[in-house]
């Protein structure tokens, strides 16, 4: 889950990763495997970079990864490297994901329902831990985040989930998929598994690429304005999806506009006023998946119900004329296959008769 900790990556990275490396375009993503075959012995030696272009390489594929949440560890999955996953933090709840990869999910240790532990993580076992937040200090009597000299110490090499660790430190919005699928090809270059992410990143791109095709050439000033109602992060003060937000390339490639793209960084807090001052035409109910449809169905009725009730967003024109759109938050604000199946569900609600029907 993005959840509670995602939101606080601008605060928490550390100074020492700066915005060098973290440009959304495919610099630094694997260099040697990227364009080879990605069998289980192949394509090696393999690097890769952090947001600050710091190297790592591996000489072969690791046989112990450790994830620091759901996201890296769906991406694993997806590409057939999941059996080689020995722990995770911030782990997927139960049907959560779809069908045989939640199966799969559910059999992964959980080193940690939310930050792993400092000793936990570097007695782990692990040759690879794959960090999605950046070097953090969470607190909350869990400790430090390891350095890298521990990590070495420990034998585990780090690297990251660029799309979303460096998001808070990355020039200019982000307004494409790149940075994610740099990541998943990364991934399969690391893990041996390249031919597997060339064709998750091609299913993307074909479903963006439609996407565009359709609705690309609507103007700006006539593209619906959008606001993503984070309801799990709080109703007293929301939080803003700013331009480095993955999120922010998802409603940007459906066709809407971002109320809050003039917001530099990946998320906010605003007050209800600055909501209402942007009056947005449409409002996405963002619930995190509580693991049945019934139940999510439950959290979206919830969401719907406080903006329809609440008197400072009653009045909304979005509120006004029900235009609501029920799309969890995981498949929205964490980097992953799935924003591209959200970008098409954006689009076919917003332009139903072009991008198809809702």
């Amino acid at each position: 889950m993005r959840s509670r900790v995602g939101r606080a990556t601008t605060a928490a990275v550390l100074g020492g990763l700066l915005a060098a490396g973290c440009g959304s375009g495919n610099q630094d993503t694997a260099s040697s495997a990227a364009g080879k075959d990605g069998g289980s012995t192949g394509g090696f030696p393999v690097t890769v970079t952090d947001c600050a272009g710091v190297r790592t390489t591996f000489a072969s594929a690791p046989k112990s990864i450790v994830t620091s949440n759901a996201s890296s560890l769906e991406l694993l999955l997806r590409l057939g490297a999941g059996d080689k996953v020995i722990g995770t933090g911030f782990p997927p709840g139960k049907g959560t994901l779809p069908g045989e990869l939640d199966a799969r999910a559910q059999r992964v240790k959980v080193l940690s329902d939310t930050v792993i532990p400092k000793e936990k993580l570097l007695g782990s076992g692990a040759d690879l831990y794959i960090d999605t937040f950046a070097s953090m200090n969470m607190g909350g009597g869990m400790g430090d985040a390891p350095t890298e000299e521990e990590f070495e110490a420990a034998g585990i090499k780090h690297t990251f989930l660029k799309s979303t660790a460096c998001a808070a430190m990355r020039k200019g919005p982000v307004t494409d998929l790149t940075a994610v699928e740099d990541d998943i090809t990364a991934l399969g270059a690391v893990t041996g598994t390249s031919a597997k992410a060339r064709e998750l990143v091609d299913g993307m791109r074909g479903k963006v690429d439609a996407v565009r095709k359709a609705v690309g050439g609507t103007p700006e000033s006539e593209r619906p304005t959008y606001f993503f109602f984070d309801y799990d992060a709080g109703t007293k003060q929301p939080m803003a999806v700013c331009n480095r937000q993955v999120a922010h390339a998802v409603i940007t490639l459906a066709g809407a506009r971002n109320v809050f793209a003039d917001c530099d960084g990946d998320y906010k807090q605003v007050g209800w006023e600055d909501v209402i001052a942007r009056n947005p035409d449409w409002i996405q109910l963002g619930v995190r998946d509580r693991g049945s449809e019934s139940a999510n169905d439950k959290a979206f009725d919830e969401a719907r119900g406080w903006l329809q009730s609440n008197p400072a967003t009653k009045g909304l024109k979005a509120v006004q004329e029900g235009h609501f759109l029920r799309i969890g938050s995981e498949q929205t604000t964490i980097a992953g296959v799935t924003n591209a199946d959200t970008v098409e569900s954006i689009a076919k609600t917003l332009y139903p008769g072009k991008a198809g029907r809702r």
